[in-house]
């Protein structure tokens, strides 16, 4: 079975989508599974769900449930299935509960 750690992570993280800031948090964990590069999550509703649409995608992890994603519109365009969330993970992961992930075409940087 693969180690998953949550923790609060430290400082302030501002999310950009094509150009126009969604979202701004201190609230932010960061998940870290196996030997996999950390993923910072922010809670729901530190981000401007308006710029979200729901996507009928869902996948399936072994180890933190079924994910359900989410697009990113913005006036300059759209980011096609590149927010993720947990919204009822498996035990041992509830502190994602809430929280959105974010694909490399949604920056996440820490300020």
């Amino acid at each position: 079975m693969t180690t998953i750690t949550i923790r609060p992570a430290s400082g302030i993280y501002t999310i950009r989508a094509k150009g126009a800031i969604i979202g701004e948090t201190a609230r932010a964990v960061e998940l870290i599974e196996g030997g996999r590069a950390p993923v910072i999550y922010v809670p729901r509703e530190d981000v401007a769900m308006a710029f979200l649409d729901r996507s009928p995608r869902e996948t399936v992890c072994p180890y933190k449930g079924t994910a359900s994603y989410y697009s990113v519109v913005t006036p300059e365009g759209r980011l096609e299935n590149v927010v993720w969330t947990y919204e009822t993970p498996k035990a041992g992961v509830e502190g994602i509960a809430g929280y959105l992930a974010f694909y490399p075409e949604v920056t996440v940087q820490r300020a």
